[in-house]
């Protein structure tokens, strides 16, 4: 058995060097077919060129630039070898808003789906960002492959809020677009009345009420204006392109008053005491107003001794009284707080406000009050707190003004007020260097109006000085 198993190992190695023979033989068979094969040129690949160094250089003559692929939407399919058709372009329908309008009334009458309509509403409600639709203003609809994907709501010429479908969720977005600003002059000599001799010169009503607000503090338009006084104002003209949409603010004016010139400047970096200042850095703004009511004539004056018209005795008359139209609206005419309002014997219908510890003012034969006013209510200089009217003993609509200081009555028309708060110091060196320029243009457009001539507009622009920071100077 051991002689035996000594054989059978001695002839496996022989049978496997014969196995490995024959595989080295067919493998070398092959090896030469294939050689053969590649160099009989049947691919027909050009061999690489090599310079000098032994880089590979290689021919680009041949090549072949592919187009850029573009994705395939799951409708087309993979086999889809056209180009994507190119989106069509919006389609925009237009309506202006008409008295009695609501957003509910102009979906329908366009055939808007409802619930578009609802989720705006539902966008409102969380974020109040619809405005208050008036008459005249414009909303446009937007669509595409007739779906409607954009509506655009007016707020005003320079703003607007969109709202846009993406996917299946509606956003939306303000939109305000930066208006141009240029610069006007204008001046006029007052003949007729304010509004008129204004109009005249090329002012809006907006820009005449901002005149008289900048000088309310100084001049009572009902009582002081003379024929002969003249203004001059450097104001702003607003454009969107080349589409002039109305007058913007007063930068400068002056006012002569019965020969005192009064000249004022904006300069809105100092908000806390208002926006206009005159040359001194003096706020234009005072703690008082001179009329709680715009433009009325004054039927009855401050009077120790006045005969009353109805109870035909002789009784001190404590305050004014401005005879106005019913309805005129009726202003604080400073800052403070609610004391009284209600019914007040033969003043009627009243109200007291008390502006600091100092100083009180009544408002009496009033025709109603504004819903805001309650006792306590804290009121801002210039705001309505009531409306004239005749209740009480009055004979017709008219305003009782009464002024007190430290509790005793004094003349509305001539009493002093508390003096104007100056700019801040560290503000001063800013502020001559910013209005300078400005108040040199008012005085060349005061000299030509003093002199009985109309300065033009081209007269703002006759002296070399140069805004360096203008747009600073207009927010």
């Amino acid at each position: 058995m051991i002689i035996f198993n000594s054989q059978l190992e001695s002839r496996r190695p022989r049978q496997v060097t014969r196995q490995k023979r024959k595989r080295l033989i067919v493998m070398s068979v092959l090896a030469c077919v294939l050689i053969t094969f590649f160099s009989s040129g049947t691919f027909n690949h050009p061999s690489p060129a090599r310079s000098s160094e032994g880089d590979i250089i290689v021919n680009t003559d041949n090549l072949v630039t592919l187009p850029e692929p573009y994705p395939l939407s799951k409708e087309e399919g993979e086999n889809n070898t056209t180009a994507p058709k190119p989106r069509k372009s919006m389609k925009w329908l237009s309506f202006d808003v008409k008295p009695g309008d609501n957003l509910s009334l102009i979906f329908q009458r366009n055939k808007i789906p409802k619930p578009l309509l609802n989720e705006i509403i539902r966008m409102d409600k969380k974020d109040k960002i619809l405005p208050k639709l008036k008459p005249g203003q414009t909303i446009k609809f937007g669509e595409r492959d007739s779906e409607l994907i954009t509506i655009i709501i007016e707020i005003d010429k320079l703003s607007s809020i969109r709202f846009e479908k993406v996917g299946e969720e509606l956003i939306s977005r303000v939109e305000v677009i930066e208006p141009t600003l240029k610069l006007a002059a204008a001046s006029a000599i007052i003949q007729r009345s304010l509004y008129l001799d204004g109009q005249k010169a090329g002012l809006s009503d907006s820009t005449i009420m901002q005149l008289t607000e900048i000088f309310a503090w100084d001049i009572d338009f009902a009582l002081d204006l003379r024929p002969g006084d003249t203004f001059s104002v450097i104001y702003e003209q607003i454009y969107k392109g080349s589409e002039f949409l109305g007058d913007g603010k007063i930068l400068a004016a002056n006012f002569i008053n019965r020969g005192k010139i009064k000249r004022a400047v904006r300069y809105p970096l100092e908000s806390e005491q208002g926006t206009y200042f005159n040359q001194d850095g003096q706020a234009m703004r005072k703690a008082f107003l001179r009329t709680p009511v715009e433009y009325s004539r004054i039927s009855s004056r401050f009077s120790l001794k006045r005969k009353h018209p109805i109870l035909n005795k002789i009784r001190a008359h404590t305050g004014v009284d401005y005879a106005a139209s019913l309805g005129t609206p009726v202003r604080a005419t400073s800052d403070g707080r609610v004391k009284n309002v209600g019914w007040n014997g033969g003043y009627g219908k009243t109200i007291v406000l008390n502006h600091g510890s100092r100083y009180s003012t009544l408002y009496a034969h009033l025709a109603r009050y504004n819903r805001k006013i309650k006792r306590g209510a804290y009121v801002k200089q210039g705001q309505i707190i009531g409306y004239v009217g005749k209740t009480g003993l009055a004979t017709g609509p008219h305003l009782h003004y009464e002024f007190r200081l430290d509790g005793k009555h004094k003349n509305p028309l001539t009493v002093k007020f508390p003096p104007a708060k100056p700019i801040k110091q560290e503000l001063v060196g800013d502020f001559v260097t910013l209005t300078q320029p400005f108040f040199k243009h008012l005085e060349l457009l005061t000299l030509n109006t003093s002199n009985g001539k109309i300065a033009s507009r081209e007269d703002l622009y006759k002296t070399p000085e140069t805004y360096e920071r203008p747009s600073e100077f207009l927010n």
